[in-house]
């Protein structure tokens, strides 16, 4: 039974790690978005500038 149990704790820390792992990929994403955003209207205020 003892087995089991810690079989139970691996998948649970399992499971917040792949929550965790979720959420920053998220987080990464909207980040790049916002990097890539910024960027554009730079761009744009560059050539409108000219």
């Amino acid at each position: 039974m003892k087995h089991d149990e810690k079989r139970e704790g691996e998948d649970l820390i399992r499971q917040r790690q792949k929550g965790r792992a979720i959420v920053m990929a998220l987080l990464l994403g909207g980040f790049v978005l916002l990097v890539f955003a910024i960027t554009i209207v730079k761009i744009r205020a560059g050539i409108a500038a000219r």
